[in-house]
């Protein structure tokens, strides 16, 4: 879904004193961080430029000594407390990348701090937070979400004095994460025509969004938010933030179930184009950085660039030709044990894996008979698990195709059904399809 009022938003968030405040801020933030961030690279991209017929670039915060944007927000955080403030430590919330940045600080500035991660964080995300810690920070595992994780930092933060280090929803933390939109006007030497974001609890999007629109209004600011963890939409749809009631962790950096309260007033301003992206095209995405790239990005990282779809695609995102398009890669904390499930998911979404439930007759060659009659030529089966049972007539069966082309699967459906089976379709909503992808 794009959204459609982002000329009125222009002015708007120009004669807004928080947009002007957030932005100046911006500005004292990239002095704070001079010696610390690292000015990451900003990358003519072929494949997309190519795809897209414009000059699409990568801002690589993929190369932050945390391999994300987030040291940006916590070291601009954590750097303006007092000396009180500090030794008291501090307390975050993380689905990761946050907590890095956050140990990363802890570590450069002697505080101790705590890290509150859902069990949903991969293994990696963990290791590398007590890594970047080097012993003063504390890891604890909290609930099966973002949201309740950070309900265990607010109870810690409560009960020992630690100050809480917000992961979006704060104004010295986006500042710090907006820094990213003021060193792509230094590299690229102008404006861009659009920059392309991911989208959490927004707080990236707060930071560059509001310097964008006092420094460079008229660029085309969107934001890219995973289809099922899109916070932003209803809540900019709602007139305030609103807590979803599901919620898909797999693009865990960006799966928040409540933009921030701050953040949501900031947005509303920016008035963003929104877009919606599916998990499984965020895995071709994955692949496709990987296979031709030759980048590692985790899935929140390749969230922004997922929206250039292929111009055959439903809702794909259009850019007009020659524009220069820069695309933020937030991470690269990918867990290499990951890459099972990106390949199944990408493979679902592009539909050529497909799953059914197929009652076969318990006699000799009736497996033959579905191979011979009913499989393509080029289609092959990745999963078939079967138990025979002596007193009963036939037997279902659990059967996952791979096609040789996606578009023969409607050839496939019709030999199935003109077949003397019985065959089911397994919907993605299905528990058993679930514990498949």
């Amino acid at each position: 879904m794009l959204g459609g009022h982002w000329a009125f938003g222009h002015n708007v968030a120009v004669s807004n004193p928080v947009i002007r405040e957030l932005a100046e801020q911006v500005d004292r933030a990239a002095q704070v961080l001079a010696d610390v961030s690292v000015m990451t690279p900003l990358q003519l991209n072929e494949r997309l430029s190519a795809a897209q017929g414009a000059r699409v670039w990568i801002k690589r915060e993929d190369l932050q000594p945390v391999r994300s944007y987030k040291l940006r927000g916590a070291y601009n955080f954590i750097n303006s407390l007092t000396p009180v403030q500090r030794a008291a430590g501090v307390v975050c919330a993380s689905a990761g990348n946050h907590g890095q940045g956050v140990a990363w600080v802890c570590a450069r500035l002697g505080i101790p701090g705590t890290v509150c991660v859902p069990t949903t964080t991969p293994r990696q995300k963990r290791e590398r937070i007590q890594f970047f810690g080097n012993g003063h920070v504390k890891l604890v595992v909290a609930g099966d979400s973002y949201d309740i994780a950070a309900e265990a930092a607010r109870g810690y933060s409560e009960r020992s004095g630690a100050v809480m280090v917000p992961a979006f929803d704060a104004p010295l933390t986006a500042a710090g994460q907006g820094t990213i939109a003021r060193e792509v006007l230094e590299q690229l030497g102008h404006a861009p025509d659009v920059i392309v974001v991911p989208v959490g609890g927004a707080g990236l999007l707060a930071g560059c969004g509001a310097w964008l629109r006092i420094h460079c209004p008229q660029t085309r600011i969107v934001a890219v938010e995973p289809a099922g963890a899109a916070s932003l939409a209803p809540a900019l749809a709602a007139g305030h933030p609103v807590t979803l009631t599901q919620l898909d962790t797999f693009v865990d950096g960006a799966a928040v179930a409540r933009v921030g309260d701050f953040t949501y007033k900031v947005c509303a301003d920016v008035d963003p184009e929104l877009v919606s992206v599916p998990e499984g095209r965020v895995c071709q995405e994955m692949l496709s950085m990987y296979q031709v790239d030759g980048v590692i990005a985790e899935p929140a990282g390749a969230l922004a660039a997922s929206a250039l779809s292929t111009a055959d695609e439903p809702n794909a995102f259009r850019l007009d030709p020659g524009t220069d398009v820069v695309i933020v890669l937030s991470g690269g904390n990918n867990d290499v044990s990951r890459y099972a499930e990106v390949i199944e998911r990408a493979a679902v979404h592009e539909g050529r894996r497909r799953y059914f439930l197929v009652d076969f007759p318990q006699e000799p060659g009736a497996l033959r008979r579905f191979l011979n009659e009913v499989l393509g030529p080029d289609d092959d089966i990745i999963v078939f698990e079967y138990t025979k049972h002596s007193d009963r007539e036939t037997g279902p069966a659990l059967v996952g195709i791979e096609l040789g082309d996606p578009r023969s699967y409607p050839s496939l459906w019709a030999r199935m059904i003109s077949s003397p089976l019985d065959v089911e379709v397994l919907e993605p909503d299905t528990a058993i399809y679930r514990m498949l992808v």
